[in-house]
């Protein structure tokens, strides 16, 4: 009760402190529920109508080129660009059954960005292995 009459108390959330997890070992849970994905796994899902996302920042971009197709979308506007029942969602986030594969510069950030999408319900997203890096080393097209 909140002390009006007649009114329910909202429920109360309790913001207790979570334990303390590394950066390597929470990467690994996150990971743990990933089916992560090689160059070729993530070309053949592009060509087929899933999306490849690229989160690296734009020095990267401009140092190292693009994934033709990619959708370009910083990491700080990721899941807005991303939710397709967000207002500011991209015109290709159109499903939560959408294939999407984030790729980052090395393949870390992105498995974290990957789990947050997942929690949006974007049940089939996940990331490169090696990032964008291994994308180039496997000869997979880049563009200036």
């Amino acid at each position: 009760m909140n002390g009006i009459p007649g009114v329910t108390a909202a429920p109360t959330i309790t913001a207790e402190p979570l334990a303390p997890v590394g950066i390597d070992e929470l990467l690994e849970r996150v990971r743990d529920g990933l089916d992560r994905v090689t160059p070729r796994q993530a070309y053949e899902i592009g060509r087929t109508g899933g999306l490849l996302v690229d989160i690296r920042y734009a020095a990267l971009r401009d140092r190292d080129g693009l994934i033709p197709g990619a959708l370009v979308v910083e990491r700080n506007e990721l899941e807005w660009r991303l939710d397709p029942q967000g207002s500011h969602h991209a015109p290709q986030a159109d499903s939560h059954d959408l294939r999407i594969v984030v790729i980052c510069n090395e393949g870390y950030a992105s498995s974290l960005a990957a789990h947050s999408l997942r929690q949006l319900g974007l049940r089939h997203a996940t990331d490169l292995v090696g990032g964008f890096q291994a994308w180039k080393a496997a000869g997979y097209p880049v563009s200036a």
